[in-house]
């Protein structure tokens, strides 16, 4: 097999590359907001991928940790980073953890928890915590229920004096939120702070996020990106003559300000707060939109972060998207996002999205999750590329659901019921979303395509990303798919990367005193063209030196090692096109 080395060496003929076979681990960064961006202490634009870890979170087996121990954390994320060149997870809390009884936190808890979190920190993750919460609380539901929640503890529950849950005629978990009577009349008291269940659950906060800056190095503090408040928010109930943009605008938003305070007062002041609008502001099934999206707030600024979530309805449906996903099938949705993130003066990210790995739909996954990682990418679908990349917008930062090292072995007793031990999939309300297993070696295995979810993408760039685009001709079944082929009016571009994977990264460079850094897929043996005088590998990055100026780099894998003149032929070709295509 060629190796790197020697690929470098043949594009230092023409594009001035230099290898270096040292390799060294992920870095980790002090993350602020710039406009469109996360920026590092360099002030390069980064970009965050990985993971929820895990939904083992919303589970009672373990206590509600995402780990049953801190071995288990450190195996998950030395794995995540090997199988996925992953960079940030996000990592659920539930609040039943953090505050099982009526006032002070649950410190026994929130060790076992900071020492998982520890794990990721460690290997160089940037960590996302969030408090995490689905239908309320596990505790609103009765022993034989078809359906479970997780996030509050039980004394919220038994303060609330629910009615009887009941879901009626619901075929899938998340019609609780909008049919189950006590998940309603629950989720409403939060939010109008019946009993004073807001003050205590932004109390508890306080208290979590005070114990963790203060149990965590400097060094590992500096690794946490910021905090998401409350996950996929919904009113319960809308208030009389109410509609969905005003309870955002009205509670919410509110809601969110007072949390930011709460940050404050933890010592998380230089740390943005990852806010999700109404859960339901971008459903793609028409009759389940309930339009939202901070569309009244006015400017957020840096100190928040557009956070959302996206999954395809239609396609999870069965009955409203029959056929399989395509190229550019999510363009429109994800533009949505960066247009909202930019209206609001701030960066976007998705920290949710993916599709059923199991079930009467999950023929359609290859499909959905290739093209969610393309609109996260670009917004523009693959066919168009070439023609458009300025209309790339900013590549979206973005962590799949979900990583779960114990999926089709756990021993969940649902709704504390020992006769209804889940032990499939998510073992949480039907649901198998995780891309990794534990093998019985005890190895951690994919189970998706690699070529999928280990991607290249800009992890750091020294200037302004001004277009990008992955084709990683991941597999339905046998099928090669390809939605991204070099035009042919790029001959010699075309006939290098041939049938394999390939990216191209356009941006304005700056001299700052770190590179710009792509991670590079595990197994590819990348050649490099490039108008950037000086290009290392360190460990899973390429480094491009930080220069100012229009710079452009094609990363392929050629099934032969190509020739000084292939190589002089494509860098003239591409010069000329980002001269045009980006301007």
């Amino acid at each position: 097999m060629r190796t790197l080395v020697a690929l470098l060496t043949a594009v230092a003929m023409t594009s001035g590359v230099v290898a270096s076979a040292a390799a060294e681990d992920v870095p980790q960064h002090r993350l602020t907001v710039r406009g469109s961006a996360f920026v590092d202490e360099y002030g390069r634009e980064v970009v965050l991928r990985g993971f929820n870890v895990s939904g083992e979170t919303k589970l009672a087996e373990n206590g509600f940790l995402p780990f049953a121990n801190a071995a288990d954390a450190r195996r998950s994320a030395q794995s995540m980073r090997a199988l996925t060149g992953a960079n940030a997870v996000r990592f659920p809390i539930a609040w039943a953890g953090t505050q099982p009884v009526r006032g002070p936190v649950n410190t026994p808890y929130l060790a076992a928890l900071t020492e998982q979190l520890k794990a990721f920190l460690d290997a160089g993750f940037t960590v996302l915590p969030d408090f995490h919460q689905d239908l309320f609380s596990r505790y609103l539901f009765n022993r034989g229920s078809w359906y479970t929640g997780d996030g509050a503890p039980k004394w919220v529950v038994d303060l609330g004096g629910y009615p009887a849950e009941s879901c009626g005629i619901c075929a899938h978990w998340g019609q609780n939120i909008t049919q189950n009577g006590a998940v309603q009349d629950a989720t409403k008291d939060f939010w109008h702070n019946a009993r004073g269940v807001q003050d205590e659950f932004v109390g508890q906060a306080v208290q979590t996020m005070t114990y963790l800056r203060t149990n965590l190095s400097a060094a590992q503090f500096a690794g946490i990106a910021g905090m998401d408040p409350y996950n996929e928010p919904f009113a319960g109930r809308y208030d009389s003559g109410q509609d969905s943009k005003a309870w955002e605008q009205n509670v919410l938003w509110p809601f969110f300000e007072r949390f930011r305070d709460a940050m404050d007062a933890a010592g998380w002041q230089d740390k943005p707060a990852f806010v999700e609008p109404n859960m339901f502001w971008n459903a793609n099934i028409s009759f389940q939109l309930h339009p939202g999206g901070f569309q009244d707030t006015g400017v957020m600024g840096p100190r928040y972060v557009f956070n959302t979530h996206f999954y395809d309805q239609l396609a999870q449906s069965g009955v409203f998207m029959p056929g399989k996903a395509g190229d550019g099938q999510y363009s429109a949705d994800f533009a949505t996002v960066r247009d909202r993130a930019a209206a609001l003066g701030t960066t976007a990210i998705v920290t949710e999205f993916g599709h059923p790995m199991t079930g009467y739909t999950s023929d359609k996954t290859p499909t959905v999750d290739k093209a969610m990682y393309q609109a996260l990418d670009s917004r523009v679908p693959g066919a168009d590329w070439w023609r458009r990349p300025a209309q790339s917008g900013p590549v979206l930062s973005a962590t799949q659901w979900q990583w779960d090292i114990y999926s089709g072995r756990h021993h969940e007793l649902m709704n504390d019921n020992p006769d209804k031990v889940k032990t499939d999939g998510d073992a949480w309300n039907g649901e198998d979303f995780s891309s990794a297993r534990t093998a019985d070696d005890g190895s951690v295995q994919l189970r998706q395509d690699a070529r999928l979810l280990d991607r290249l993408y800009p992890a750091a760039v020294a200037g302004h990303t001004l277009a990008f685009t992955y084709e990683d001709r991941s597999r339905d079944g046998t099928r090669t798919l390809t939605w991204n082929a070099v035009p042919s009016t790029l001959p010699a571009t075309s006939a290098l990367v041939g049938p394999g994977r390939y990216g191209v990264l356009v941006w304005q460079g700056t001299a700052l005193g770190a590179p710009t850094e792509l991670h590079v897929p595990a197994g590819m043996n990348p050649t490099v063209v490039t108008d950037v005088a000086s290009v290392t590998r360190a460990g899973d990055r390429l480094q491009l030196a930080a220069t100012p100026g229009l710079h452009f780099a094609l990363v392929a894998e050629p099934a032969a090692a190509p020739t000084p003149a292939q190589l002089a032929a494509v860098r003239a070709e591409l010069a000329a096109w980002a001269a045009t295509a980006v301007q």
